[in-house]
């Protein structure tokens, strides 16, 4: 399978009719053989990774560098498998635009009509994944298409997209339950973007000591934080001048990292923060987790906790872009793992066997296994 990062391009068209109705076919029988073949728990694991639901939309026929390609491939799988959802043991909620904001209530509406027992546990994963991925990773995208898909057992899996209008492009998180150990450090199965820039990131290991200060500012005396903050806006000028202030040393600070502090061109509703801040004060988190969760808490709270937690307290963030390269099989030259020619082999056999058994025409399965060629190299 060819790997990498891929280009994503925003794209503001629609899939034509014509195209959906047989993404549609494939997606469904692609996902039936998988199941069959694996279980409902792997087709989820596979969609958690970037590379293979990249390829997985080369192969259903969409443009392989589009932003559409994640909303329409989804869209499609979500239609697609409305009708064997029960048997094949899947569910897909969510989607673009404002029905990603409707997903705690699908959600809900699951656990009441098939009495699924973990349908909050469900919601939590789904607002605190939207939230890591608006407030802990900064880097100008925000966040407009939201899947969330699970299975009886309760294992999820979320692929959402977010779009930076002014580089015109699209990124897109991956996350899988099990990988999941704590949900505001290095939560993702992958993040696959156009671009790697200098994020604000707060899911870094290297990010810890920012989060526990943060944590503390809110938990111990709000009064405190809101005259750091204060402070550092209205100096900000005087900073890079060099002028000495109270509890500060004097030192270089004109260079590139600062330039594009993420935090400190914000203009900050200070009213506005101090009533976020004193409401979190009020609700005692326990830790940053916590905290990230509280109602209002959004963004720009979270940036002006973390510049208070750096200026202030010298705990730096991590501003290290998460989005990687992401490999589905390996590479032919060991890197970052040998190739598994098994493995590999069983993905290229499983999907083309989907092909074989979608309900479309025989030209149409010849160019999806064209595409699937395209798309992935063969193993010598």
């Amino acid at each position: 399978m060819r790997t990498g990062i891929a280009t994503v391009p925003l794209d503001y068209g629609k899939c034509p009719p014509w195209l959906f109705l047989r993404m549609k076919k494939l997606g469904r029988a692609i996902a039936e053989t998988i199941v069959e073949e694996f279980g409902a728990e792997e087709f989820l694991r596979r969609l958690s990774d970037p590379i293979w639901f990249q390829s997985l939309g080369c192969v259903l026929g969409f443009d392989w560098n589009s932003s559409g390609l994640t909303t329409t491939v989804l869209g499609a799988l979500k239609v697609a498998l409305f009708d064997i959802q029960d048997s094949l043991g899947v569910y897909v909620c969510g989607g673009k635009g404002k029905t990603s904001r409707k997903t705690p209530e699908e959600i809900n509406t699951y656990g009441i009509s098939r009495g699924f027992q973990f349908s909050d546990k469900l919601i939590y994963a789904s607002k605190t994944a939207a939230k890591v991925d608006s407030a802990l990773i900064q880097g100008g995208y925000q966040i407009y298409h939201h899947n969330f898909l699970f299975t009886k057992n309760g294992n999820w899996t979320v692929i959402q997209q977010g779009m930076n209008t002014q580089n015109q492009t699209a990124r897109r998180y991956h996350w899988y339950s099990p990988n999941v150990k704590d949900f505001t450090e290095e939560p993702h199965s992958g993040i696959i973007s156009a671009l790697i820039g200098k994020p604000l990131n707060l899911t870094a290991k290297e990010s810890k000591e920012n989060k526990e200060i943060s944590t503390g500012l809110v938990k111990e005396e709000p009064k405190t934080f809101l005259r750091d903050i204060s402070l550092i806006l209205e100096k900000s000028d005087s900073l890079t001048k060099q002028k000495r202030l109270p509890g500060f040393a004097t030192v270089e600070l004109n260079n590139l990292e600062f330039h594009w502090h993420p935090v400190l061109k914000e203009n900050f509703n200070l009213k506005r923060l101090k009533k976020t801040i004193e409401k979190a004060h009020f609700l005692k988190p326990k830790n940053f987790e916590e905290l990230l969760t509280t109602k209002e808490v959004g963004p720009r709270t979270i940036r002006a906790l973390s510049l208070v937690s750096e200026i202030i307290y010298g705990a730096k963030p991590s501003y290290d872009d998460p989005a990687r390269y992401s490999f589905a099989h390996g590479g032919k030259d060991g890197t970052p793992f040998p190739v598994s020619r098994s493995t590999y082999d069983k993905t290229l056999e499983i999907i083309e066997r989907g092909i074989k058994k979608s309900k479309i025409s025989i030209q149409e399965k010849v160019e999806a296994q064209k595409r699937l060629v395209k798309n992935f190299h063969p193993v010598k």
